[in-house]
C-alpha cells in the first residue's frame, strides 16, 4: 500500500461555474468544509455528494477525456472504485472522506453511447470535505489510517 500511496497523485481538477455547462480545468481549487469546491455549481453543502473523484486509468480504458464525466478530481495511481465508504484521503491541505459510489446517470451515455452500463461500478466515488484548503494538480494523495 505504501507504494500505491507514494505514486497516487492529482492529475486534473475541475469545477463547473454553472450547472449544465462543461467543467472548467483548474490548476488549484479551494475545498471548503462540508461544502465542496469553491465556485462549483455541483457542490452539495452539508451533503454526501460534495466532490467526485475518478481515476485516469478508468478514463483511459474507455477513451474518455479527464473532466468529460464531470469529476472534480482526476487521479492517477489510486484504485478509486476500490475505496470503501469512510476512507479518508489527504490531498494537498484538504481532507476528504469517501461517502459512496457515484451511480452513472443518463448524462454518461451522452459522452459515449453505452458507457453508462460499462461504468456501473466504476463511475467514481463521492466524498465530503472534512478539512478545507487548497488542492493543486500534482499533489500527492495519501490514504489516512485511523
Amino acid at each position: 500500500m505504501a507504494n500505491e500511496q507514494t505514486r497516487a497523485r492529482v492529475i486534473a481538477l475541475f469545477v463547473s461555474p454553472l450547472k449544465g455547462q462543461p467543467m472548467e480545468s483548474r490548476q488549484e481549487v479551494l475545498a471548503r468544509v462540508s461544502h465542496g469546491f469553491d465556485g462549483c455549481a455541483h457542490a452539495r453543502p452539508g451533503g454526501s455528494r460534495q466532490v467526485l473523484l475518478l481515476d485516469s486509468e478508468t478514463l483511459q480504458e474507455f477513451s474518455v477525456a479527464p473532466g468529460a464525466l464531470k469529476e472534480n478530481i482526476t487521479t492517477v495511481g489510486l484504485d478509486i472504485p476500490g475505496l470503501a465508504s469512510g476512507t479518508r484521503l489527504r490531498l494537498g491541505e484538504a481532507l476528504l472522506e469517501i461517502t459512496k459510489l457515484c451511480t452513472p446517470c443518463a448524462f454518461v451515455d451522452s459522452v459515449q453511447p453505452g458507457l453508462r452500463e460499462k461504468l456501473q461500478t466504476r463511475r467514481g466515488m463521492l466524498a465530503r470535505v472534512l478539512e478545507g484548503g487548497p488542492i493543486r494538480v500534482g499533489d500527492a494523495i495519501r490514504i489516512m489510517n485511523d
